[in-house]
């Protein structure tokens, strides 16, 4: 056990302990933020300079959009042919970060992957409630299909990638794509994403909860910052909540990481079951001894090898010529031999 104030938290993994004791408190509201968002800025690893990648700054613009949206593209440097593309949606709570707080592991997928990262500088709240978060992400996704060809990428592997807040959006976009029906997206990779605002008014999770990293206080504040409203209320618009989304099949397949001890580790898994109910391909992960942002913070360490390794081949086989490796309709492949099949057959002959 981890004693964290008054909360006893459960096992955390030893390559955590250290790193958490090390984390300043997280105290987010009207007054802290400016500060919070600088300090945000200034804890991003610097990015490396020894990759074959190129990094520049671009503003997406689209047609009907309420405002251009700046990026940041990075593209391998010996690009051969038309490359798959991420579309990568940062966290901070829905109120911190910008498009550079992981352009080093951005830059590193580009290499690694040979596809071409589009970070997305989106509108942050309070200063601007949704929908401009989710609004932004769709120009961003609407302009790389206009500019495909001068971005060099394949618009039958657009992935969308997004952590914490960042992957509460991504989930969100790839409801808008597909009820909206001008873009596809061909995969969904959410790291312990921010899925559900109903999470803030629960009573029933366990007392450490919200104990570690991103609390239950600034997962309220984020939300309320958010949506405008105090979070949790019976109604909410729709795309502003992932999880609020009645249907969700058609989707696209979809990778689901999170720690065990994560506040949002129910919402991932009840967002990760629904999408298999829907009959949408998904692949989750809990990861023991684990909390929020342990992919950020523990990079360096042996857990973040480990699902980090796992995150990554995600990602590739996401972008690879063959696509997820999912069979939509595996029954398909399975010759009837069901009596109701034998007696048809046998009927037409």
């Amino acid at each position: 056990m981890r004693e964290n104030g008054s909360r006893a938290v459960p096992w955390v993994d030893p390559d955590l302990v250290p790193i958490l004791g090390r984390i300043p408190e997280l105290r987010l509201s009207d007054e802290s933020l400016g500060e919070m968002r600088r300090a945000l800025l200034a804890s991003r690893p610097p990015a490396s300079d020894d990759l074959p990648v190129t990094s520049c700054e671009r503003v997406a613009t689209a047609p009907g959009a309420a405002t251009d949206v700046a990026v940041v593209v990075h593209s391998p440097v010996s690009a051969g042919g038309p490359l798959p593309a991420i579309i990568q949606i940062h966290g901070g709570g829905l109120v911190m970060g910008n498009a550079d707080v992981v352009t080093d592991e951005n830059r590193r997928l580009a290499a690694e992957l040979d596809c071409c990262v589009i970070a997305v500088d989106y509108r942050l709240a309070p200063e601007h409630p949704f929908p401009a978060a989710l609004e932004d992400c769709y120009t961003v996704l609407a302009w790389a299909n206009d500019n495909a060809g001068l971005l060099d990428i394949d618009l039958s592997r657009v992935v969308v990638k997004g952590e914490s807040a960042g992957g509460g959006l991504a989930a969100s976009l790839c409801q808008l794509a597909r009820d909206r029906g001008e873009y596809r997206i061909a995969f969904q990779h959410l790291t312990y994403p921010m899925l559900d605002d109903r999470t803030c008014t629960r009573t029933d999770l366990p007392a450490w909860a919200g104990s570690l990293v991103w609390t239950v206080a600034s997962n309220t504040y984020g939300w309320g910052s958010y949506l405008g409203e105090r979070p949790g209320a019976e109604t909410a618009e729709a795309y502003a909540v992932a999880a609020r989304c009645p249907d969700l099949s058609d989707l696209p397949p979809a990778y689901v990481v999170v720690g065990a001890l994560d506040l949002f580790l129910e919402e991932s898994a009840a967002y990760a079951l629904r999408l298999a109910r829907d009959g949408v391909p998904v692949e989750f992960q809990v990861v023991a001894g684990a909390c929020h942002s342990f992919l950020s913070f523990g990079a360096g360490t042996d857990l973040g090898a480990r699902v980090g390794f796992n995150s990554t081949d995600a990602l590739r086989r996401a972008c690879s010529n063959h696509g997820t490796g999912v069979v939509r309709d595996p029954a398909a492949l399975v010759p009837d031999r069901s009596p109701t099949a034998n007696s048809t057959k046998e009927r037409r002959s």
